[in-house]
């Protein structure tokens, strides 16, 4: 997601960011740099001219030459442009006062919408909705089909009705109010291109419906063909904001960079991979931070507090302050960072870790594969006691994970090392202060006494005396 415009903005902005002064020159190749990959992501040629003469204006202000360091004021004049570009403001869905509260996808086939349906009932239903999904599309072979298989994975119920699109959206919303449920999303129909009969359609089921949302679906993937469409759209259906599908294969970000631009209206939800559970709200400043290399904390911690049961991390969290950890607890916390998320996914929110970890995707699933199969192939008794593990016993796993007696010891040494850490910190002693301590203590090769040492010496003395 980004990646491209992310590395050719970071480079860009980089030689700015070591500068003590600037001067017109390297404001100008800045600003061809950063034209250069916005055009490149395939951005709105407009919206790059306009972007790009706005950021030039404010770099060359009185207020940033004179500054302490202006190549970090640049930097930030770029995010707060790049916030405004993608739109600011709330990304939350309206809701009624009086439910259900009806949400009408919209857009062409193919887009996801269908999919994009299912998932936003169950972001819905875990933020302690009751949503319903109606099955409106009667143009696609299998699109009822499919809204219904989706929907008993996520266990939303669907509405399947007769007649036309009209009459079954009216009819859905109603079943949805008599059984109480208190958000109703309309998965409507779709065509290869925009045309009067799709817009008919539309304009129908709005009238009938009411809906208090409409969302245009969008592939992110088709770059600027998906900012015309959201333009066609417009033009003949007034809706609320766009959910972007298909953000996660999308390297350039054009159609993300440019569809608020173009149209006035924001990005609502993206669809960030394949999982049902895949879609987030949009997040302009967030996303601008992220595209400039700068982290994502809040959404870090909203993806860890989504992730891990409140109870579950307040037991993992005393269980290693008292320095007992297992290797269940080891695999209870490997667990939690993978519903988190694809790893690189989830360190590149880290600030300052995203521009380290290219390329190192592949390597480092792997590696959490093999820990989470080398602990599967202990005994219950192994990995509650790890000191039992002798020579066989490590042999027999390696043997049923796959992986050598080298990679097992890694693990048990990874483990003693992590539970002697959280005893350390339960004592009131920092770690590295206490191994920097230990370093600066030591004199001609021999480690000078401990405090707990040199005061036992002191008393021994006193008794002698």
């Amino acid at each position: 997601m980004f990646d491209t415009l992310s590395d050719r903005l970071q480079d860009a902005l980089g030689d700015l960011r070591k500068r003590g002064r600037l001067d017109d020159e390297a404001i100008s190749t800045a600003m061809r740099e950063i034209r250069l990959a916005l055009l490149e992501a395939d951005v709105n040629f407009q919206v790059v001219k306009d972007f790009v003469a706005r950021v030039r204006e404010r770099a060359v202000g009185e207020e940033v030459l004179k500054s302490l360091t202006p190549g970090q004021q640049v930097v930030k004049i770029v995010h707060e442009e790049l916030t405004a570009l993608m739109g600011s403001g709330d990304s939350r869905l309206a809701f009624a006062g009086r439910p259900p509260t009806v949400i009408l996808l919209a857009g062409l086939q193919g887009s996801g919408k269908t999919t994009a349906a299912a998932k936003l009932a169950l972001l819905l239903r875990k933020e302690g909705k009751q949503p319903a999904l109606v099955a409106a599309d009667l143009q696609r072979p299998a699109a009822i089909e499919q809204l219904e298989q989706l929907g008993r994975q996520i266990q939303v119920p669907v509405y399947r009705g007769t007649g036309d699109s009209v009459a079954v959206s009216s009819n859905g919303i109603q079943w949805a109010r008599d059984k109480g449920l208190d958000a109703v999303i309309l998965d409507t129909a779709g065509r290869l291109h925009v045309d009067e009969q799709l817009m008919d359609e539309l304009a129908a089921i709005y009238s009938a419906a009411k809906p208090l949302n409409v969302l245009l679906v969008l592939d992110a993937m088709t770059g600027q063909e998906a900012v015309a469409v959201a333009q066609a759209f417009q033009e003949r259906v007034d809706f609320d904001g766009v959910v972007l599908t298909k953000l996660d294969g999308d390297a350039r970000g054009g159609a993300a960079l440019s569809v608020k631009a173009v149209t006035g209206k924001p990005i609502k939800l993206v669809s960030v991979g394949e999982k049902v559970d895949q879609l987030e709200y949009f997040h302009p400043d967030r996303m601008a931070s992220r595209i400039l290399g700068m982290g994502d904390v809040l959404s870090l911690i909203e993806k860890a507090e989504a992730a891990v049961e409140e109870d579950e991390r307040e037991e993992l969290e005393r269980r290693m302050m008292q320095g007992e950890f297992t290797f269940d607890d080891f695999l209870k916390s490997y667990k939690m960072l993978r519903r988190m998320g694809p790893l690189q996914g989830v360190m590149k929110l880290i600030p300052g870790l995203g521009s380290q970890l290219e390329g190192l995707d592949q390597v480092d699933e792997k590696q959490l594969g093999r820990v989470e199969a080398i602990i599967l192939s202990m005994t219950p008794r192994e990995r509650a006691l790890p000191h039992v593990i002798d020579g066989s016993r490590r042999q027999r796993i390696a043997r049923g994970s796959g992986t050598d007696v080298q990679q097992v010891n890694q693990l048990l040494e990874a483990r003693k090392q992590m539970a002697k850490v959280m005893k350390q910190m339960k004592s009131g002693k920092m770690p590295l202060a206490s191994a920097l301590g230990s370093q600066d203590s030591t004199k001609n090769g021999q480690r000078a006494p401990t405090a707990r040492k040199t005061k036992s010496k002191r008393k021994k003395k006193k008794a002698r005396r």
